[in-house]
């Protein structure tokens, strides 16, 4: 299942082009909306996000072993230097693989909230794709469900 695939930022548009940056976040917040409806009409932990989950998650979790993805995300160390630099690496192993890799999207810091002004962060769809895969799978957004039913 693809959750989009709108146009990504060409090369050096992400340069406070006011008219991109509007696109992006239009685009981000459809993806957002669409990835919420999702979580509250299947189970996070029977939901398949790409035809690539399986080795998408066993790569995150060998690359990026100190991420806790049932707590909150360390945004500091995500978008420190070091960390973009082993985000990027492992990015790129998806370039010709994944669809919309390098698309710009929003990520909530913890599987424990719904997104909002202080729960969501900005950031890369693979990095999207490697947290919300490693959540479903280990169940932690199965409560989006749940509540959604009455559960």
């Amino acid at each position: 299942m693809s959750l989009g695939t709108q146009g990504a930022l060409p090369e050096g548009a992400q340069d406070n082009n006011p008219d991109v940056e509007a696109q992006w976040a239009v685009q981000a917040g459809k993806h957002m909306e669409t990835y919420w409806n999702i979580l509250e009409k299947v189970k996070g932990s029977s939901l398949r996000l790409t035809k690539f989950d399986d080795d998408i998650y066993a790569h995150f979790k060998k690359d990026f072993p100190e991420i806790d993805v049932s707590g909150t995300l360390d945004q500091d160390a995500m978008k420190s230097k070091e960390g973009k630099e082993r985000w990027r690496k492992f990015m790129e192993e998806y370039k010709n693989t994944v669809d919309d890799y390098n698309f710009g999207t929003m990520l909530r810091d913890s599987p424990k909230a719904e997104y909002g002004p202080d729960t969501t962060m900005m950031s890369v769809r693979m990095q999207f794709y490697a947290i919300e895969i490693a959540r479903n799978r280990e169940g932690h957004n199965d409560w989006v469900y749940d509540k959604a039913h009455g559960n």
